[in-house]
This record gives structure tokens, sequence and C-alpha cells, in this order.
């Protein structure tokens, strides 16, 4: 975004002025909501403020988001390719393929979504895409406020009945167990065709693992000569860049055997996979959405999914005249309950996790696996995995959760593409 852009005349939301809702940070949540607010056909049509900073510094870089569902995104012009099959390989090179039926595995330039969806908004009445930077956002009487700041250095607050926050926080919340999803990936063109264009190599465990958590290799095929490559561990401190790229090299050159082949991007990322409880609620009428409100995953990363899932809950909510504005949890407590045990259990090494994770894939039909892990199997579905889980560890580690302090984490956040 660049400048200020009010769509229609009936904005109702001057420089300085007010909305219903006011979004600060516009990557995927705060997209998702302002796209999910304003769409078309609502009988009671809301005014938006999307706030954005201009400074590069504070903006991430392109990446990649992945997700699974049936039927369509909402999204579809922007996806870059969809697949019906995963495969998860095991460290002696055992494949376990899954169909995933009626779903679809679906990636996501970040890039192409925020082009899609700003050129949507730009379109529809009562929307505002205000560029600065937000220095605070308070609440107010009758609402809520951010203070932001221009590139030429004006000063422009905002005012909104709500407000909702997806701006990174500094630090993570405390936690009993968080390890640190890490990954660096190259687009690669092979000079001959060598991959599979409808599987996605999911985890492919054939890589080196680190002493302390798991590593595997992940590719996203986008024709037979033109492949997503990542090198990923979960573990407690990334790597130092050069060992990014030798664990890449080894993947291609030594597991994949992709014989020469150029890399034309580079993408990098850390996503913090923790039991650490996120506020979504910081004020009355000041809510965090997306990462930053616990919308990712704590046993896989992915958010993209759970994004989606509260936007829609919060723009009908409002839509129908519900002023509480409350954020819906991303994930059900039964499944967050599950993703603890299981990150303390690989954070103790009382799991192998690529021994844990190929067994649930071969032993677990994908689509209940993929299921659980979007929070929609039932109960009964949750309790067949557990029993696909190494019984007697896990146990012991549920038993002694409730007695672990939580302590901050001592590194930044993080941040990245991850799944999504």
């Amino acid at each position: 975004m660049s400048g200020e852009r009010t769509a229609g005349a009936g904005a109702g939301a001057a420089a300085d002025g007010e909305a219903d809702v006011v979004i600060v940070g516009g990557g995927a949540a705060g997209l998702s909501l302002a796209h999910a607010l304003t769409a078309p056909g609502a009988a009671r049509p809301l005014s938006v403020t999307l706030v954005e900073t201009p400074r590069r510094s504070l903006r991430p870089p392109a990446r990649t988001w992945c997700f699974w569902q049936e039927g369509p995104s909402g999204f579809d012009e922007a996806l870059v390719a969809s697949w019906r099959r995963l495969r998860v390989r095991g460290r002696d090179g055992g494949v376990v393929d899954g169909e995933l039926g009626a779903m679809r595995y679906h990636m996501l330039r970040s890039d192409t979504f925020e082009a899609l969806v700003t050129a949507r908004l730009t379109a529809r009445p009562r929307v505002r895409l205000l560029t600065a930077t937000a220095e605070a956002v308070r609440d107010v009487p009758g609402g809520a406020e951010a203070v932001c700041v221009t590139a030429d250095g004006r000063r422009v607050t905002v005012r909104g009945r709500h407000l909702y926050d997806s701006r990174p926080a500094r630090t993570l919340p405390p936690a009993r167990s968080t390890l640190l999803q890490h990954f660096r990936g190259w687009f690669v063109h092979t000079s001959e065709p060598v991959f599979d264009g409808d599987v996605v190599e999911l985890m492919d465990f054939r890589v080196p693992q680190p002493p302390h958590g798991l590593a595997f290799g992940y590719v996203l095929p986008l024709g037979p000569a033109h492949a997503l490559v990542e090198y990923t561990q979960f573990s407690p401190t990334p790597l130092a860049g050069p060992a990014y790229t030798a664990a890449l090299r080894h993947y291609t050159d030594e597991v994949l055997r992709l014989g020469r082949f150029t890399v034309s991007a580079v993408e990098q990322g850390v996503i913090p996979m923790t039991d650490a409880r996120f506020p979504r609620r910081t004020g009355a009428r000041v809510h965090r959405i997306g990462a930053v409100g616990g919308a990712t995953r704590p046993a896989t990363g992915y958010t993209f999914s759970a994004v989606q899932r509260q936007c829609g809950a919060v723009a009908s909510a409002l839509r129908a005249g519900d002023e509480d504005g409350r954020l819906p949890p991303p994930h059900r407590r039964r499944s967050l309950a599950m993703d603890a045990v299981l990150l303390r259990a690989l954070d103790t090494g009382r799991v192998n996790g690529p021994d844990f994770f190929t067994a649930l894939f071969r032993d677990v039909p994908t689509e209940r696996v993929l299921r659980f892990l979007d929070g929609r199997s039932t109960w009964w579905e949750d309790l067949l995995i557990g029993f696909s889980t190494p019984v007697v560890p896990m146990l012991r580690t549920g038993a002694e959760l409730p007695f672990l302090p939580r302590r901050p984490h001592p590194g930044p956040p993080g941040g990245g593409p991850g799944g999504g």
C-alpha cells in the first residue's frame, strides 16, 4: 500500500476520523479480517480502516503459506499450486503415501495474496487503506484508537468501535515447552524432470537428525523440474546461516539427487511452537489477531486456516450486531492439551520425532490426521489418534504437565512463512 486510499464516497473515515473497525497490520490476519468484514451482501455494512506500516524493516519478506481445505478457498486466484496426495518418508526411506479425498493441500505466496485482497478492498465502499506505522493502540471512551505516523512524519489518529492488532509481539508469553520451527528453502529449477507434481513430500526424515528435536526435508513440486525444497528443524535454537546451506546441499545432492539445478529464490523463517497462552484481548475494545493472538497451531506451525476461521467468526458476529467483538479461541482446548503433551515429549526426548510422525501417518488415515490438525476431528477420532502414539511416554508426560512452571522464552518470538 502506498499513500492513503479511501474506497467509495461513504467510507465514513476521514483523516483522524472514525470507522466501525480499525485493523493494525496488513499481513494475512489483518487483510483477511478486513476482507471478511466488508464482504458484499451484508445486511449491516461496516466501515473499516486498515493500517499498514511503510517501514520495510517492520514488514516480513514474501513467504509461502500452506493449508488444506475442502472446496473453494475464497482466494483461489492467488493459489500457486494444489495437491491431492501427501507423502512422509521415514529415516529408513520407507514411504507412507496419503490420499486427501475431497481435501486439497494448497500453496499461497504472501505477496500474491496481499495483492489480490488489497485490490478487492480498494474496490469496496467503506474501506480505508492507510499507510502509516501504529505507535500506540489503546482503549478510549466508546471504542479504541491507534496513534500512527505516516512516512512523511504526519501524525494520524484513527478510531473505531473495535481495534484488531496483528503486529508481532516483542517476546513470547511464558510457556512450559517451546520449540522453534526454523527452516530455509530454495526455489529450484532442475535440468531434468525429477519431481512428481501430484505429491507433496510433507516430511522426509532422510536427513541427519539434531541431538535435540528433529529435522526433515519438505518438497512442494511446482512442475516436473521446479519445486520449493526446504530443510526444517524443530529444536530449541536456530542454526547459523551456513548450516542451513550445508543441510540443503546435502538434501538436494545426496538424498534427492536432483543433479544440476539453479536456485531462483530463497526463503527462511522461524516459527515458535509453544504451549504458551496468548491473550486475545488487551483492552476492552483492543483485540489481538493472527499469530500474536495464538492462531499458530502449537504442534505444527500452521496458521492460515485458523486465521480464516477466526476472521469469519468475528465478521459474522459484528455484522449481525454483536458488539462484544471477541475473538473465538483459534484452537480447541482438547487439541491444545494434546499439542502440549507432544511438545513436551519431543522437548524431553521421550519420543523420537521422526519415528513418531512416520508412525502417525502410517497408522492413521491422512484425512483423519488433517482433520485433527485443523481442529475438526471428533473426540473419538482424537482418542484413536492418541492410542496411535507411544502411549506410556505420552501418559507420563501428560501427568507431569500440570506441575511444570511456565517460564519466559529467552529469545525473540521469531517469524516467518512456516505452514501458513
